[in-house]
This record gives C-alpha cells, sequence and structure tokens, in this order.
C-alpha cells in the first residue's frame, strides 16, 4: 500500500481509493478549493487533519454509512418531535453553522480540521448549491446544526454540534426524513460513532461503499437552496 501525495496543479486527480489499506490516510497535501473537494467527495475521500498539521485524506474500511430506511427514532426523542421542541431550517445559515463545528473540543485531536480554508472551500460549494447546512432553533436561538454534501442521492455528513440537549440528533433525524422522502440512498457518516449508530448506521465494505457511489453520475443532484 502507499501514501500518495496529491498534485496541487490537479484538483480532480485522485489515487485510487482501493490503493490504501483504508486504516490511515489515503493520501495527503493539495488544497481545500471547492473544485478539489467536489472530486475528493464523488470518489468518497473526505479531509481529516490536525490544525498545523499537512492535508491529509481519508477512506475508511469499512464505511459507516445509514441506509435513511433503517433511521431509527429511540422512544427518548419521541416526545421532542411530539412537542416540536425545536424548529428546524436548510440553507440560512451556513457558515454559522460550519463556525459552530469548529468550536467543538475533541479531546483526540489538536485543534480542528475546520480551517478558513476548509470553511472557504465549503462555503463556496454551498453557493454552487451542493454544500448544505441543517439549522435548530430553540424559539429565535441557534442551538445546534449540522452540514455536508449532497451528489445524487448520497448525502455525505460532515459535522455536526449541539447547544441544547439532543438538538444535533433532532436536526439529523429532520434531515434524514428529509432525504428520506425525496429518494436519497445513501447517508455517508464517515466512520463509526455511538450517537450514529444508535440512529441506525452501520458498517459496510468500503467495496460496497464504491459500488453505492457509482450510481451517483446517472442521479440527479438536487442543487440550490433546500426547503423544508
Amino acid at each position: 500500500m502507499s501514501f500518495y501525495r496529491l498534485d496541487p496543479r490537479f484538483p480532480e486527480l485522485f489515487p485510487d481509493p482501493l490503493r490504501s489499506n483504508g486504516e490511515g490516510p489515503a493520501c495527503f497535501g493539495g488544497d481545500l478549493s471547492p473544485e478539489r473537494l467536489f472530486s475528493a467527495y464523488r470518489l468518497g475521500y473526505f479531509p481529516w487533519f490536525a490544525e498545523g498539521e499537512p492535508i491529509l485524506w481519508w477512506h475508511p474500511d469499512p464505511r459507516f454509512v445509514l441506509f435513511p430506511e433503517e433511521l431509527k427514532v429511540s422512544k427518548s426523542m419521541r416526545p421532542y418531535f411530539n412537542q416540536q421542541k425545536y424548529r428546524v431550517t436548510y440553507d440560512e445559515r451556513f457558515r454559522e453553522v460550519m463556525e459552530e463545528c469548529r468550536k467543538i473540543y475533541r479531546p483526540e485531536q489538536r485543534g480542528s480540521w475546520i480551517t478558513d480554508d476548509l470553511i472557504e472551500g465549503y462555503v463556496s460549494l454551498h453557493r454552487m448549491g451542493i454544500a448544505h447546512s441543517v439549522e435548530v432553533y430553540e424559539g429565535d436561538e441557534l442551538v445546534g446544526g449540522l452540514y455536508g454534501l449532497a451528489l445524487g442521492k448520497v448525502f455525505f455528513g460532515e459535522s455536526m454540534y449541539f447547544k441544547r440537549p439532543n438538538a444535533s440528533k433532532f436536526g439529523f433525524i429532520s434531515l434524514v426524513k428529509r432525504l428520506r422522502e425525496r429518494g436519497y440512498r445513501l447517508v455517508d457518516c464517515q466512520q463509526e460513532t455511538g450517537h450514529l449508530k444508535s440512529l441506525g448506521a452501520r458498517a459496510i465494505p468500503r467495496t460496497a461503499f464504491i459500488d453505492h457511489l457509482a450510481e451517483i453520475d446517472a442521479e440527479d443532484t438536487e442543487r440550490g437552496k433546500w426547503q423544508l
């Protein structure tokens, strides 16, 4: 297995993901331009690195995903929806959601991979109608959210945050219900967490994940600002 350095002159070029072992980063370098980010996600790569490190691109095996029809809503979450404790919007405060995700303390990582350059790259994708945010409100206060990319009928989740109990879970469940209604096949959760596992996400072989990505080109991408 090889560890590839990306050529900064060609943002569309990434190595075959199957040449990496799926346990560590698959390649490094390049930039965080919208062109490179688009090319990366189309092949299943995503950036994840500590502040001050080179840009690392990952393609883990197995891949943690959620099939929308397998979404699990726990009994403890049902009152939140029955009582409409929170309110959800889409694509209203994209940059702010990213900024809030950047503030999350992660004990296993120094700083945040959500750098200024990454934010600008994603904001550009948002303006292109490819990257989307979910905002969760308690009254008029923004108390949670998440963001990611939509290509074809696959949503690539990136990061989420909350300031009130279960606010990010409320946003995620609302998003998956929306995706299910619009015929999305898959939500990429990248790597396993207990939080996402409790919602029905599970690991699949990387080869199966790549097969799902191969269908994107034949599907319409839902571009532009999302509505409820």
